[in-house]
């Protein structure tokens, strides 16, 4: 879609036309879902968290400034709504098992892990992990925050960030190897250098 359209369309949901609201619902629907489902525990609330950030997103589409992607600024109302949810209905204490991790700078890519694992059985084993863990993997890996981002947007530490992703790497780092049979797993690197 070019810029007019997206103006077109934009402009469309902020005067309430029904059909710019469908149009711009069926042209987003897929990828925000995945989103969602990167941050909750299971498909339905995953569906509760994309039906209310599409709230939102219709609710506050007037305030969309066009600095950034229009795409991009759907993405993060989705990621906020599920940080919301799971800050509201958390009821788990988030798990640390370190309090001040620091980031290794000798890790490197397992290229045979890498070729025996597709992007759908990694997200499978991502979605597996502890809530907190997960939350902290999506947020560095997927959204490239930084800890002391993560830290104020969940409302954690700077260490506890840090470790939860640690933590969260360990056990993807197990699973890869039990679930593909590898005899020695390194580190895998997971976002940015």
């Amino acid at each position: 879609m070019d810029s007019t359209e997206e103006e077109k369309l934009i402009k469309g949901c902020i005067n309430l036309d029904r059909e710019s609201q469908n149009r711009l619902y069926k042209i987003y629907a897929a990828k925000m879902f995945a989103v969602c489902f990167q941050y909750s525990k299971n498909r339905e609330e995953a569906e509760d968290t994309f039906h209310e950030g599409f709230m939102k997103v219709f609710q506050n589409i007037s305030s969309f400034s066009k600095t950034g992607s229009f795409e991009g600024w759907i993405r993060k109302i989705m990621v906020n709504t599920a940080l919301a949810k799971y800050r509201k209905n958390s009821h788990l204490s988030l798990l640390v098992r370190l309090d001040d991790y620091p980031e290794s700078t000798n890790e490197r890519y397992n290229d045979e892990i890498l070729e025996k694992i597709e992007a759908d059985a990694l997200l499978q084993l991502i979605q597996k992990l502890p809530p907190a863990y997960k939350i902290v993997f999506n947020l560095y890996v997927f959204e490239g925050f930084q800890h002391k981002e993560i830290a104020e947007k969940v409302g954690i530490s700077t260490g506890t960030s840090k470790s939860n992703l640690y933590e969260a790497k360990a056990i993807l780092k197990k699973q890869i190897t039990k679930n593909y049979h590898l005899v020695e797993a390194t580190t895998i690197r997971y976002g940015r250098k």
